[in-house]
């Protein structure tokens, strides 16, 4: 029987700590060769694209994201699971919710690989469904004492900061500006539609780690180069999709690319993460092929056992 998944399904099944592990296997996979994710493919179809993201996860399963870059209101991805022996569909999903979970499942591990043990204040630029996920998943692998929060909109904003009192009971601030939002703090998440700059890495203090999920190219990117100067660790979760980005990804032009580690390296202890208390290390998130399907195969299972 093939398993249907609504975003209401997902959010009830999927939890951060076990979103946050899917996403580490998911990670160490990749790096080891089990999981077979090449970057996306995508057709432009006048005014707009269909994306496809896809993955194999060798003798288990394979599958698809999809999604579309037309602007509709009403627009949802598409997550396929099929059983590698069979290639029967096992489970889909439809809707948002697997992929935001996904990407800040992604963020979670980065944070728990790459900030300070530590690590107790957060500050978060954007509002949105992307920040959100980001903080849910950092509340998974450490102890938050304080969240604040800047984006355009002051209402949202303070939904935000109310939404992480509530929901995961961590003291939050709406403030004014990025600046006030990031300063002193030990995590910093950039989630945000920006294509120009929102962060001065001169505002960071010593010892940060800095997730990184809006845009991130050249000519259209939510930091500068200034932040990626001040990385002693920088780090990605696909150099792969890293390098196909068109254009270019940030991270991958000279001189940055020959500093630019593999996450799941790091995991697999391959290479060196944070090294010392001081450093500043900076994540920048590509969502990983083949992840959403992986956490599909993860729901599908809880969701085997419970209907």
């Amino acid at each position: 029987m093939t398993l249907l998944f609504s975003d209401d399904d997902v959010a009830a099944a999927l939890d951060a700590p076990l979103t946050v592990d899917a996403m580490r296997n998911a990670l160490l996979a990749a790096y080891q060769g089990r999981l077979i994710a090449p970057p996306r493919a995508s057709a432009s179809l006048g005014g707009g694209r269909m994306v496809l993201t896809a993955g194999h996860l060798t003798g288990e399963w394979y599958g698809f994201r999809s999604y579309d870059t037309f602007g509709h209101r009403e627009s949802g991805q598409l997550v396929v699971l099929h059983d590698a022996g069979t290639g029967a569909v096992r489970a889909i999903a439809v809707g948002e919710e697997l992929g935001s979970r996904r990407t800040g499942g992604l963020g979670g591990v980065a944070v728990d690989a790459l900030a300070r043990p530590d690590a107790a204040t957060l500050g978060v630029v954007g509002s949105g469904r992307q920040a959100w996920t980001q903080v849910w998943a950092a509340a998974a692998v450490r102890p938050l004492r304080e969240v604040t929060v800047h984006s355009r909109s002051a209402a949202n904003r303070e939904a935000f900061a109310a939404r992480v009192r509530a929901e995961l009971g961590v003291p939050a601030r709406a403030v004014g500006s990025a600046t006030a939002a990031v300063t002193g703090r030990d995590l910093v998440v950039l989630a945000t539609t920006s294509r120009t700059p929102v962060l001065d890495a001169r505002d960071l203090a010593p010892g940060t780690h800095v997730n990184t999920v809006g845009f991130k190219q050249r000519h259209r990117a939510e930091f500068g180069a200034d932040l990626l100067d001040a990385a002693d660790v920088l780090v990605t979760d696909s150099p792969a999709q890293a390098a196909a980005y068109d254009p270019p990804m940030l991270a991958v032009l000279p001189p940055y690319a020959e500093r630019l580690r593999d996450l799941g390296a790091v995991l697999a202890g391959a290479v060196p993460g944070r090294t010392g208390a001081d450093q500043i290390s900076v994540f920048c998130s590509t969502g990983l092929a083949g992840t959403e399907v992986f956490l599909l195969d993860r729901l599908a299972r809880v969701g085997a056992r419970t209907r």
